[in-house]
Order: structure tokens, then sequence, then C-alpha cells
């Protein structure tokens, strides 16, 4: 006797390939099921293997032993997939037990694995997964297991991985959902995009919304503020994309700083004003930001640099606000944020600094110092806000990127 071994995605699909090459005449001696690893950790892939013999002729159909194993699997309230491959299909019985002597039975193949499969994967529906682990930022595990009732397959893995990289899990499910159609042997939602990077940029396309290049204003004096937390990049950032206003789009770029509070914060700005050589000025009050925005007229683009403040200190984030009250009414703000921060305490930040400036947009810096950069997602869903450029070192111009749905989901991913 030669046994062949075929193996697919499918039971239909290995047997079909047995078929192919030996023809109608076959007898399935048995099926194993393996899990194929993929590029995702935790993602793994069912892959069917099936035991052939070539016959003369096929044998009859044999009802109550496939009832046998109907009532078996009914019976078995957490059946796994061991359980499963104890099966042989040369005698329907299991292989702890001895085998009746074989009846040559004729059997509808076609029929009979149809059948066992869609008892297999209901009872592996009903198999309750684990548990994850508490998430980072305080996310109960009840909170997200409800959330993945609503889906299946490749879907619940992929919201799994956003919320491994720190994605809110509301944010996860809406970003998923975009590229989910349903199910319906399950009735839930599954991914209908062949990887999880296109589903991902979809649902980024359709949730997010971005500023793209900061460009010079036709017949208008452009101003842009940066505010945010101490310590978070501004000024760094700031001559970054001074730089890139400069060298790439050849625009008259000044600056203007209000940060006479850190030590040495006016020595930096003023040392790369000096490398770009374009004009700089310290302000203290809003009559001296007029001032000097009317010498500066003749330029594209403004860029105006603030101090540091902490969100809960309103005194010095008013202190703020009045000296930007002498700008122009068009002017922009941009509140500059780390990666680093926790997605609660991030969003307090964007509501605290909203109260007191009509944020424009989102500046995101030191990603390269996380790997888990789900608030990149988070905040611009929660707030609307869109989003602007985003810093990935400490290197003048050269580490800043202007952030687009494409390398959003890089990074997302950990691409």
């Amino acid at each position: 006797m030669v046994i062949n071994i075929y193996e697919g995605y499918t039971l239909e699909e290995a047997i079909q390939k047995a078929k192919e090459e030996l023809g109608e005449n076959i007898k399935v001696l048995h099926y194993e099921i393996t899990e194929q690893k993929t590029w995702i950790p935790f993602k793994k892939r069912k892959k069917y293997k099936v035991f052939i013999e070539q016959t003369e002729e096929e044998t009859e159909k044999f009802d109550t032993q496939l009832e046998e194993i109907y009532s078996h699997l009914e019976e078995e309230p957490q059946i796994q997939e061991e359980e499963i491959n104890t099966y042989s299909f040369t005698n329907l019985t299991p292989k702890n037990q001895t085998p009746q002597q074989p009846n040559t039975p004729e059997i509808d193949y076609q029929k009979l694995l149809e059948k066992i499969e869609t008892i297999i994967d209901k009872k592996l529906q009903n198999i309750t997964p684990p548990p994850l682990n508490p998430n980072q930022n305080g996310i109960c595990n009840e909170e997200i297991n409800e959330i993945l009732k609503e889906f299946t397959g490749e879907a619940i893995d992929l919201i799994k991985y956003l919320i491994e990289r720190e994605v809110d899990p509301q944010v996860a499910k809406e970003i998923v959902k975009v590229s989910c159609g349903l199910d319906l042997d399950s009735n839930k939602m599954d991914l209908t995009t062949p990887t999880f990077k296109e589903a991902v940029l979809k649902g980024i396309r359709e949730k997010i919304t971005f500023t793209g290049n900061f460009d010079k204003t036709e017949n208008q004096l452009k101003v842009i503020t940066f505010v945010g937390p101490t310590g978070v990049g501004k000024t760094t950032n700031l001559f970054k994309i001074a730089s890139e206003l400069i060298i790439n789009k050849d625009l008259k770029v000044g600056v203007i700083s209000t940060d006479t509070f850190k030590v040495g914060a006016v020595q930096q700005a003023r040392a790369y004003s000096s490398i770009l050589n374009i004009p700089f000025y310290t302000i203290t009050d809003s009559k001296n930001l007029k001032k000097t925005l009317l010498e500066l007229s003749n330029m594209d683009i403004i860029l105006i640099d603030t101090v540091g403040r902490s969100h809960y200190d309103y005194w010095r984030l008013g202190e703020i606000k009045e000296i930007l009250s002498g700008g122009t009414d068009w002017m922009e703000v941009v509140l500059v944020l780390s990666c680093n921060y926790k997605y609660k305490e991030a969003l307090e930040i964007v509501n605290r600094y909203k109260s007191f400036f009509y944020v424009s947009s989102l500046l995101f810096t030191k990603v390269d110092e996380t790997k888990t950069p789900g608030i990149l997602l988070n905040l611009p869903y929660k707030t609307k806000l869109p989003l602007s450029y985003l810093s990935t070192g400490q290197r003048v111009p050269e580490d800043i990127k202007i952030l687009n749905p494409e390398n959003l989901t890089e990074y997302i991913l950990g691409e």
C-alpha cells in the first residue's frame, strides 16, 4: 500500500491536490491539523495534512460510524485539536480503540469532511481565549475581551497586536473595523484585507487627519507657534523644521523666542539661527511680539518658540497666552508632545493646553525612545487634531519626518 501526503490550508484544498494528481479513486486514511507561524509573534495559521491511499474503487457510505464520530464530538465540551487528530478515516474509529473489521463502505468524502470541519469550527469558537495581560495603561481585561467578542479570525489578532503596542482598545477597534466585513460562519467581523499593514493603513486614512508639510501662505505672513511641556524638544525640532523650509523649499524664515527662563535656551536658539543665517529675536511681552512681527513682515514664515510649562501650572500657561496675544489672528499653534508619555497623561496635557490655546496640530518627538508608540494613534483619534511632524532622533536637521498615513502605519506596526 502506497500512502501519499498532501497539505493545504483547508481540508478541501489538500484533498483537491490529491485528486488532481491521483484521480478520483482515492481513500482518505487520516488527517492532522498543525499550526504555522506567521510574522506576527502570536499569530498562527491552521494547516491540514491529509494521508491518501489510491484505490481501485470507491467505498460505500457508512452513516452509522459517521454518526458515532458526530456523537463523540457533540458530547465533548472542550474539544482540542489533539483529540481531533486521533481520528483515522480508515475505519472511522479512534486510534486507541481496536478497529472493526472493514466493511469496505462507500463514503461521500466531500460531504463528510464539510460536516466534520463545521463541527470542529463550532467547538473551537466556543473555547474562550485566554485573557490578555493587564495593559500598561491600566485597561482591564474585561474591557478588552468585550471588544474582541465582535470580531473573529485575523481581526482579533490585529487588535491584540495594536493593544500590545499601547493603542487604546477602543481606538484599535475603530481602526481595524474599517477593514472588516461580516464573516457568515461566525456572524462576526473579520479582515477583508490581505495583510495587517493594509488594514491599519486603511483605518488610519479614514480616521486620522494630517497637516502635511508647513508651507507659506500666499499673500500672507504665516506664523507658527510651538507650545508644550518642559523637555519635549520644542526648540530643537523648531530648528529642524526651519532647516527643512530653508534648504528644501527655499523659504525666508525668521525665529522668535519667548523662552528667557531656561538656562542656555536663548544661546542654543541663537546658535542655530546663526548657522542657518536667519533673523532671531527674543521677546518677553505681547507688545514686543507685535512689533517684532511687523519687522519680519518680509519673511515667508515666522516660527515662535515658547518656554516649556507644566499643564497644571495655570498661571504660567496664562503668561504664555498673554504674550502670544500680540500675534496674528491666524497664528497656528503646534502642541509638541513626547512619545514617552502614557496615553491618559498625554490626553490630559492636550486638554489642558487646548483650554488656553487654539491648538491646530500635534507634533510628536522621541519616537526613537519607545517601542510602544500607540500614542501616535490614540491622541489624534480622541482629540480630532491633525498630525504634523514626527521627530525620530537628535540630529539637526535630519531626524524629522512629515507624518502621513504610510509612515504612521509603519511606526505603529513596528516596521
